[in-house]
């Protein structure tokens, strides 16, 4: 298998047109690959700046899960520092863990930013929404999303061998005229759900929690909806805080 390392836009696209498997960290794929047959080509994005940012607003789809520190919101920085064990997260990188693997551990913190994909195809670069990266399975360069004025996380402990663990995630946003509205995303199994209610100034914690329960988190089961209404509660205390 021959592994092409592009340092430009304009070569990945190549490598593309021409066939090259995207790698993202080897973590999910290289078990696949011995089982079933190695391509006769891949490409990697991490020799390519584009995939590599790093900041309040945007992370490369090419940087390594350990790589993921607090210059980004803390709901993103808690959630690449949850996946796996130390050796996965020196390996792993964000595009391979929300396009390429079933858990999608960092999906729900992207979807309660609001995050945007800048994605790469062979004819060219464009942006999307999240729906659009994973039904596709599109090569993410880069996601981008506008700075919260508070986010939180949490993973519940999960039982060895059985069903992933329970994951929530929460961003409170600015809006106009001093209306907030706060977003909420949960991997329940391998199911990701998500919700948004407004946060009027004033408003409680209680009206923001009812909201949500007429989202489709209000069809969880209770003991993830008691999770996420810790989520919410400390989260907004952070913001009025």
């Amino acid at each position: 298998m021959q592994l092409r390392l592009p340092s430009s836009i304009s070569e990945a696209q190549r490598c593309l047109a021409e066939g090259a498997v995207p790698v993202g960290g080897a973590t999910l794929v290289w078990a696949g690959w011995q089982r079933d047959g190695f391509p006769e080509q891949a490409v990697s994005l991490r020799r390519l700046p584009e995939a590599n940012a790093i900041g309040p607003g945007e992370l490369g789809g090419a940087v390594l899960l350990h790589h993921v520190d607090a210059t980004v919101p803390e709901v993103l920085h808690r959630a690449a520092g949850g996946v796996g064990t130390g050796a996965v997260r020196r390996a792993a990188t964000v595009g391979g863990n929300i396009v390429g693997s079933t858990l999608r551990c960092l999906l729900p913190a992207a979807l309660v930013l609001d995050a945007r994909a800048t994605v790469l195809t062979a004819d060219g670069v464009y942006e999307t929404d999240l729906a659009e990266l994973l039904a596709k399975r599109l090569v993410l360069l880069a996601l981008r999303w506008r700075t919260p004025l508070a986010s939180g996380y949490r993973k519940l402990e999960g039982a060895a061998g059985g069903a992933p663990p329970l994951v929530v995630a929460v961003a409170l946003h600015s809006g106009d005229e001093g209306r907030a509205h706060l977003r909420v995303a949960v991997r329940d199994n391998y199911d990701v759900l998500s919700g948004s209610a407004p946060c009027e100034p004033g408003a409680g914690a209680g009206e923001v929690l009812h909201a949500l329960e007429g989202t489709e988190l209000g069809e969880l089961p209770a003991a993830a909806r008691d999770a996420v209404r810790d989520q919410v509660v400390e989260v907004l205390a952070r913001a009025a805080g």
